[in-house]
């Protein structure tokens, strides 16, 4: 029998890599073992781990965010779960629980902020006011801005399509290994009209040899420290895409599918901002269902023997 150390390669290996798991997906589990799971329950064996382990591992990521423990715990469950389907284990050992975790708003710019970003981005350079548009309007995540080819772009008719993603300089499918194709908003089809360049993709950081990659955080922050705001990572722009798309009404659905959620679920964190979906069930509220009609003109009254 053994230990979650001797399986884990076993699993990465056999799992992981030959169902195609994105890079992103290997190294942040690689990286979870390595610092966080091994460390505890590595000598255990897998038919061992018991539900006090489990409490074990909970309390030696004490310092760390709900969200990091529960990523730690979900790839506990994922390995027991493939060693019980490979016959390793005849059943799982125990009961693998999450820590309750709070789902904040995620952070957005509102539609001022988003405005005053966009025109300091213009000011500064068309390569970081691209960066903005591309998050902001489009909903591209940053591996799929580095990506992008003006081949994927059609400005006749004013869409562009998302069909891959980069990282660490290797190319990959998108998050949802599915691609999407999204209209392309005014602002965005004037810079992209602007910015045309030899070469095959739409960004680089000097000539068209050196891809975006390590600059486009630090091009982010530039622009957001001019226009007197916090510095985050380039993930607000596609937050503030799918805020800005709730907050005008857009159904969840639609939301869903231009972002790329694999999950409705995923979208609905920023349905709490969508004034219609608010005022719609309120509607629903106070509309009188038929078996409260008391004769008051809206339809025959109850007849009460």
């Amino acid at each position: 029998m053994p230990t979650l150390a001797a399986f884990f390669p076993r699993y990465m290996e056999g799992y992981c890599k030959a169902n195609r798991h994105r890079a992103a997906t290997i190294d942040q589990k690689e990286g979870n073992a390595k610092n966080h799971l091994l460390p505890v329950l590595g000598r255990k064996r897998l038919d061992r781990i018991t539900a006090e382990d489990i409490q074990r591992l909970k309390a030696a990521l004490g310092d760390c965010s709900p969200a990091t423990v529960n990523t730690v715990i979900k790839l506990l469950k994922a390995i027991l779960h493939v060693a019980v389907e490979w016959k390793v284990i005849t059943e799982m050992p125990t009961k693998v629980k999450k820590v309750k975790e709070s789902l904040a708003d995620p952070a957005f710019y509102d539609f001022g902020d988003y405005a005053r970003l966009v025109a300091v981005a213009e000011k500064l350079d068309p390569r970081i006011h691209l960066l903005v548009l591309l998050g902001g309007d489009a909903g591209l995540r940053r591996g799929e801005i580095i990506a992008l080819e003006w081949s994927d772009i059609d400005l006749a008719h004013g869409r562009l399509t998302v069909a891959r993603s980069e990282y660490r300089r290797n190319g990959t499918s998108t998050k949802g290994h599915r691609s999407r194709t999204i209209p392309i908003s005014e602002d965005l089809k004037r810079a992209l009209e602007k910015h045309r360049i030899g070469g095959p993709r739409i960004l680089y950081s000097r000539g068209k040899n050196t891809p975006v990659e390590s600059t486009i955080r630090g091009w982010l922050a530039k622009a957001q420290k001019e226009a007197g705001f916090a510095v985050k990572g380039p993930h607000i722009l596609r937050h503030t895409f799918c805020s800005h798309l709730a907050m005008a009404g857009a159904p969840a659905r639609a939301i869903q599918k231009l972002a790329g959620h694999q999950s409705v679920v995923t979208t609905e964190l920023y349905m709490s901002l969508s004034p219609v979906a608010i005022e719609e069930s309120m509607r629903l509220l106070n509309r009188r269902p038929a078996w409260r009609n008391d004769g008051d003109g809206d339809g025959p009254p109850l007849n009460i023997q």
